[in-house]
């Protein structure tokens, strides 16, 4: 017999399986010399909005200044000292003779890094540490070892210096130690780990902001273990959620037939993995049978409902000073500013 105390704390437990860590921004468009568009920015901003689509419950922490003034689904914390970290987006159509649109990034402005006191006292499955502007401290990322029974950590939250960031670890030595994932744009991703490595399928999308992109499919990949996918099904989740985020310029709204259909699908997959493989909590690397017809599903979803460009409302600069500014609480410790809170050198981002 389950008591009601008993089932209030599994309850508890459930929805706080994934800690996310990472500092929101404000993400300006400029194209052409101009100021296109601002929005809501930041990987854990991305991951969130995919994990609210796929109904994943999560505990956030991040960090803004008292200009922030986006509605958010997770509460910041405010520093009332400090800006919210800010990237400028130089945005143009076929730079460099590409066949897609490609950007050029600049942090002019940093809030405060998070550090470990600034993480709840509590257990997580799944950690997951996504800063944009150097905000994730070596400690802050050691406490979460300490309390997420698994932890992902993107190379963007160490290193801010190049899109390429693959090329500043060596991936043979790293799988020896932990599962890597390396993502490539319309070629899909790659998995390696220590025994093996393989190929995640792509989903074609016209392009028309890459801001994101590798964050909802980060989101969608630890979406997709949370619900209990085998890694390659939860790396084809993040795929399809990696391609709906170019489509649109921005932070993506997701059409809500897609969701559902996403939804019941990774539910439907779950159950008919679980037939045929012993269920556990250690991660599955092997590609579980089924698993192109579960890429030919997500295919047929996308296509029958694809999402909208003209839902998405792109924020305009004067609009979003009119937007209400999110009840949060401020910080009652002694802020620190950063060594260096402004970042002057230009960030290729190349797909």
């Amino acid at each position: 017999m389950v008591t009601a105390a008993e089932s209030a704390a599994r309850k508890s437990q459930q929805q706080s399986r994934v800690l996310i860590v990472g500092n929101y921004c404000h993400d300006v468009l400029i194209q052409n010399n101009a100021v296109k568009a601002v929005s809501l920015g930041g990987a854990a901003s991305f991951i969130s909005n995919v994990f609210n689509g796929l109904s994943v419950s999560c505990n956030l922490v991040s960090k803004v200044g008292e200009d922030f003034k986006y509605p958010v689904s997770y509460t910041p914390i405010v520093i009332p000292t400090l800006k919210t970290t800010v990237f400028h987006s130089y945005f143009d159509p076929g730079l460099h003779g590409n066949d897609h649109q490609d950007r050029i990034l600049k942090r002019v402005c940093a809030c405060d890094p998070i550090r470990p006191s600034d993480l709840p006292d509590t257990r997580f499955k799944y950690g997951m540490g996504v800063g944009v502007g150097g905000e994730i401290l070596p400690e802050t990322l050691e406490r979460m070892i300490e309390i997420c029974d698994v932890v992902f950590a993107d190379i963007q939250a160490l290193i801010r210096a190049s899109s390429e960031e693959a090329v500043f670890m060596d991936v043979e030595e790293v799988r020896k130690w932990c599962c890597v994932v390396v993502t490539n744009g319309k070629h899909g991703c790659k998995v390696y780990w220590k025994d093996g490595e393989l190929g995640i399928s792509p989903f074609l999308a016209n392009q028309e902001d890459p801001t994101g992109a590798g964050d909802s499919f980060f989101g969608g990949f630890v979406a997709g273990l949370v619900q209990g996918l085998a890694v390659p099904d939860a790396a084809l989740l993040g795929n399809l959620f990696g391609s709906l985020s170019v489509e649109q310029v921005g932070l993506p709204k997701f059409d809500t037939r897609l969701l559902q259909r996403v939804k019941d699908e990774v539910q439907r997959r779950k159950m008919q993995c679980l037939l045929h493989e012993r269920s556990d909590d250690e991660l599955k690397f092997s590609r579980p049978e089924g698993h192109e017809q579960f890429h030919t599903f997500l295919l047929a979803a996308r296509l029958i409902t694809p999402c909208s460009i003209e839902e998405h409302q792109w924020n305009s600069p004067s609009s979003t000073m009119e937007t209400e500014q999110t009840a949060v609480p401020h910080y009652t410790k002694q802020p620190k500013l950063l060594a260096n809170p402004m970042y002057e050198e230009p960030i290729h981002r190349v797909e």
